[in-house]
Order: structure tokens, then sequence, then C-alpha cells
């Protein structure tokens, strides 16, 4: 999933591989008559998320934790193929995880809440530049160097839309693993030393670091053509198949703290908007 079919649509930025064996952490929290609450999540993926607990689906981890009167405990494995195999199986022995934060909604490896939020794939560039990109129809991107994430399987909905317009020597690819040497900013960062002149790139994933940029950086939505792939998309939380117990809560617990959440993805910059209408699954 990330990056992903993290959304492997969605998500414009996959890590590199790293697990923590959970199964002691979740047995001594039955063990205490604590209530469950194990968040899949990646340890390296800001803003999303990291294992130091500081990215926006950390925090939302963590209200969503309180209203179950829990306290989060997570199992750390890079969002790339086989993230959901390893951590939320439903064959899988008890002590794995049982809460995605962040994912497509119908997402068909887990049960998907009713979506949380909404965002989209922005166009990214310096306010200094002027551009007001409006569209992908705009002539000016067949003249500008623009910057796109690299999936590992398939083309992301920029990537397939900017071939279809015959734009692709201008076009450079940005790595979704990360490093020290790649860190989840580099996109940004090549906008703002002009390393590149626009980037394309998922929202949520823009929004936090343009919002702290020391360059005044312009981020506007990318519409969506009604012949090609959406660049909008339905945020749910997910659980295990068959788990729907535990969705029902979910569900009831987003209500009960959307004020919370909808502040967090505020304070990192994640664009929002209007929930679409599609069914869940």
């Amino acid at each position: 999933m990330n990056q992903h079919t993290r959304v492997t649509i969605v998500a414009a930025g996959l890590l590199g591989l790293s697990l923590v064996v959970p199964g002691r952490a979740a047995a001594d929290e039955k063990a205490n008559g604590k209530k469950d609450f194990r968040v899949c999540a990646d340890p390296e993926n800001m803003p999303f998320s990291n294992n130091k607990q500081e990215g926006f689906e950390n925090k939302i981890a963590g209200v969503m934790a309180k209203a179950f009167d829990a306290t989060p405990t997570y199992i750390w494995w890079g969002q790339r193929r086989g993230f959901v195999r390893n951590t939320m199986n439903a064959t899988l022995k008890e002590g794995r995880c049982n809460i995605m934060i962040g994912a497509p909604q119908g997402y068909d490896l887990v049960r998907t809440t009713k979506p949380y939020y909404r965002s989209t794939y922005v166009f990214v560039y310096r306010k200094d530049r002027g551009y007001n990109l409006k569209s992908l129809d705009d002539p000016m991107l067949k003249k500008l160097k623009i910057g796109v994430h690299k999936l590992i399987e398939g083309a992301a909905p920029p990537v397939f839309a900017l071939n279809t317009r015959g734009i692709v020597k201008n076009v450079v690819g940005f790595e979704t693993f990360y490093s020290a040497q790649n860190p989840p900013s580099r996109i940004i960062d090549a906008v703002e030393n002009g390393q590149i002149d626009v980037a394309i790139v998922w929202g949520p994933a823009a929004g936090y670091f343009v919002k702290h940029s020391k360059v005044a950086l312009e981020m506007l939505p990318v519409p969506s053509g009604k012949t090609e792939l959406p660049f909008a998309f339905d945020i749910s939380m997910g659980v295990k198949p068959g788990d729907d117990a535990l969705r029902v809560k979910v569900e009831e617990a987003l209500v009960a703290k959307r004020a919370e959440i909808t502040a967090i993805l505020k304070e990192y910059g994640v664009p929002v908007l209007p929930i679409g209408k599609g069914d869940t699954k």
C-alpha cells in the first residue's frame, strides 16, 4: 500500500523496511487489563508517522486511543509491499496490530471505516515564480522542470497524466525510499532551491513541509479530470477484515473526536477537501 498503496496510488512517501517485533508489549498490555489499541505504522514516514511519534497519524492515533481508554502501542513496518500482510493479516497470531490510521477508502486488504478526511495531489512552487498553475493542461508545464514521486509498481496519477500529455523529458523522479540522503522533504527542498520548478505531490505529504519552509511556497490542488485517474481521495481508518465490532467502535470514536482530528490535520498543513460520497467497504 504506501507509496504506497499506502496508498498505492495515493501516498507519496514509501520508506525503507523496518520492523520492531511487538509480541511482548501486546501480551503485557493484555495481562495488565488495558484495552487494546495496536497501530500499524511506518517508523520513518514524516509527516505521517515516525518512531518518535511526531507525525500527524501518530497524533491522531493518540486521540483515538483516548476514546478507547487506552494508550496506543505500535507495530513498526515500512509502508511498502507486504505492509498489511506482515502487520494486520487476519491469519497472523495475536500480537500484531489491529488499526491502520490512514487507508484509502475501500482499500481491499483491510476493512475500511467511513472516511474521516479527503485530500488531493497538489502543485507546489515558489511564490516568487508566479506560475498560477490551474491544471495539468497548462501549456507552461511543457517548459517547466517537474518533480514527481516514483512508485515501485505502476504510475502515480501525476505521472500517468503527464505521460498522456506528452510531458516526459522535463519530469524529474524522486525516490520514495527515505534515508539520511533522501529525507521525506527532499522534493519540496528541490522546489525551494530551484532544482525543479514545480512539484506535483500528494497533499498530506507536502503540506507540512510547505508550511515550515523558509521560502514562500504556493500549494494549489490539482483538479481531477473526467477521463483519467483521480487526484483526490477519501482517507479512512482500517481494521482487520472481519472485525466489524472494532470497525463500529472506531467509527464512533471518529465522530466523537472529529474536532480534535481536524485540528491536527490543520496543524500539519494537510489540504482538506469535502469528503466524497463513495460507499464504504
